[in-house]
């Protein structure tokens, strides 16, 4: 299975802009830049590589939660998940120095051990974690 997406740019690191397209058109000329990036933290203006990481690690981690509670027997009524990409001084100049994972989750009959247990198998072990496992990964698993 291969996923893509395309990013068009025009122009220096720091005046220039681009788009991103995604087969699924979800993303389709999707406006990119320095602003967007570093400046303009309300998203109005467009996206940035570090929030498209960090959607597809929150949709990841609670997709393979999903399935884990459901092996175990427990079908969840929500897992909501913020993942929060975190940049800052590497060698070199900047990069992504950490992921933080909030879980709130509500899914009846199981106990905080199992919960737990399924949390942190989740984080460890879903797709997106292990492409990404070159950085810390926290998590604040919480039942509702």
């Amino acid at each position: 299975m291969i996923r893509s997406s395309k990013a068009i740019w025009s122009g220096s690191g720091k005046e220039g802009k681009g788009h991103l397209t995604s087969t699924s058109g979800v993303l389709k000329d999707t406006p990119y830049s320095f602003m967007t990036r570093f400046i303009s933290e309300d998203g109005k203006a467009g996206t940035n590589p570090e929030e498209l990481i960090a959607a597809a690690h929150a949709g990841c981690f609670t997709m393979k939660l999903s399935f884990l509670l459901g092996n175990a027997g427990f079908t969840p009524d929500e897992l909501d998940c913020n993942s929060e990409v975190k940049l800052g001084p590497v060698a070199g100049g900047t990069g992504v120095v950490g992921i933080h994972l909030v879980l709130k989750a509500k899914v009846p009959g199981i106990g905080k051990e199992q919960f737990d247990g399924c949390a942190e198998d989740a984080k460890v072990n879903c797709p997106i974690s292990q492409l990404l496992k070159s950085v810390p990964i926290t998590l604040n698993a919480e039942l509702v």
